[in-house]
């Protein structure tokens, strides 16, 4: 919640009014998990807000640690749907590299997108997540304090749950909540047109689009957003922001063989995308089960990227982490262990 939010409450209990701005300090300030925790507030107003309202934290149920030093959490989240609540299992990975420490966000249980390619795809939407719950992704795991780079790259289209994203991007940035740089902050999206527009209006923070192939229907083939938003009508839109300052725009393109990593889909990459300050990410794919295709290889895709250089648009290959756990690019569908599973269904 907002102070402004939080001062309907505290005037809704009889609390004085700046005991809205203690709470606020508490929630991004301290991260207390407990309204007991909250001491300088008098025992009066800690049992009142008590009687009606929780801290909201939710910490994960369980972890996996790559090889590689990748970590995956699991969180329980019920999630209300138009037929009732949806309990579900959603993941974020913590992904170290040096001095950084990036934080894989989820935005939904499961995706209504259902790109072929994608685990988390394949299982369909369970709900959207809300505030609290995207939060404590962050929030509550063990790398916390030392997280240099958020990216909501998880589960789920964040722009299908535009207007929760919207707030926890407004709690992470504003100087009463967490006080993050929108520098530090990722978003990806297939290409939701309407609510891309919006985040590029109301928020300063990085987008990530996910491409894979620069013909619409060949796009379509794996993509079914495809159908409603052409990437040509995303990239239009883009053209018409800035770039060139702090805020970045990059494209996602995991590379399948046979498919989209010959000369001719990076010439159309560098036509469709000319004139836009971008990068373009190479991502290996990672091959899951009932799928007929494989990842590039390595010549293939240097290849492809030096074809890229040669047009002009900048492209680094994105080193591939995780897999082990199913922590990497593609690969996240909350599988849990019997116990777990019995956790989830009390």
């Amino acid at each position: 919640m907002s102070p402004d939010e939080l001062k309907i409450i505290t005037a809704e209990l009889g609390l004085p009014s700046f005991t809205a701005s203690q709470i606020a300090g508490w929630l991004y300030g301290k991260r207390v998990t407990e309204i007991a925790q909250m001491t300088n507030l008098s025992k009066v107003a800690r049992e009142k807000l008590s009687e009606k309202y929780e801290v909201g934290s939710n910490a994960p149920i369980e972890s996996f640690q790559s090889s590689d030093g990748t970590r995956k959490y699991l969180f329980k989240v019920d999630c209300p749907t138009p037929s009732g609540t949806q309990r579900s299992i959603i993941e974020a990975v913590m992904i170290p590299d040096g001095d950084r420490a990036t934080l894989c966000v989820s935005s939904q249980a499961g995706c209504k997108m259902g790109c072929r390619f994608c685990m988390t795809g394949r299982q369909g939407w369970h709900g959207n997540l809300d505030a609290a719950q995207i939060l404590s992704q962050i929030t509550t795991i063990e790398e916390s304090a030392r997280l240099t780079n958020i990216v909501f790259m998880g589960m789920g289209e964040p722009l299908d749950n535009y207007e929760t994203l919207s707030r926890v991007l407004n709690c992470l940035c504003a100087e009463w909540g967490f006080a993050w740089s929108p520098k530090r902050i990722t978003v990806s999206t297939i290409g939701v047109i309407p609510q891309l527009k919006r985040l590029l209006d109301e928020h300063k923070c990085h987008i990530a689009v996910s491409l894979h192939n620069p013909f619409p229907d060949e796009r379509l083939e794996f993509m079914g957003i495809q159908r409603a938003y052409d990437i040509r009508d995303v990239v239009a839109l883009l053209k018409q922001y800035d770039f060139s300052g702090q805020r970045r725009i990059s494209f996602e393109y995991t590379m399948f063989a046979g498919w989209n990593d010959d000369r001719r889909h990076a010439d159309a990459l560098g036509r469709l995308l000319k004139g836009l300050e971008c990068r373009i990410n190479l991502i290996r794919f990672h091959q899951i089960p009932d799928f007929p295709y494989v990842t590039s290889s390595a010549e293939v895709i240097e290849a492809f990227r030096q074809r890229l250089l040669h047009s002009h648009i900048t492209a680094t290959l994105r080193a591939s982490r995780g897999e082990d756990i199913m922590a990497a690019c593609g690969l996240l569908a909350g599988k849990m262990s019997q116990a777990e599973k019995s956790v989830v269904s009390e």
